[in-house]
């Protein structure tokens, strides 16, 4: 059974930062792509940023420029950082990983006060 346990949501004013975490109980090569989500009430579950086992990257068009996807082979642990933060950012924030995605986290929540 995989876990993905996500890490460091919280409440943080707007343009400020925050750098989720999500670690893997196996290796993170293992799967072919890990992906950060999220939904905000009312709205349905939307993907955020993606990278591929070879290390290639997609964002949403809301955050590009601001979130960067990254990982730690070592740590077995994929990262969120996210800068210039928006209200619109609020959300609950899960990490997926695996074709479909196969694998979720339990999310994270993330607050952006205006």
């Amino acid at each position: 059974q995989v876990q993905l346990v996500e890490s460091g949501g919280g409440l943080v004013q707007a343009g400020g930062s925050l750098r989720l975490s999500c670690a893997a109980s196996r290796s993170i090569f293992s799967f072919n792509a890990m992906g950060w989500y999220r939904q905000a009430p009312g709205k349905q579950r939307e993907l955020v940023a993606r990278i591929t086992i070879g290390g290639n990257t997609n964002y949403a068009d809301s955050v590009k420029g601001r979130f960067t996807i990254s990982r730690d082979k070592a740590k077995n642990t994929v990262y969120l950082q996210m800068n210039s933060l928006k209200s619109e950012d609020t959300a609950v924030y899960y990490c997926a990983a695996g074709t479909g995605p196969q694998y979720w986290g339990q999310g994270t929540q993330v607050t952006v006060s205006s």
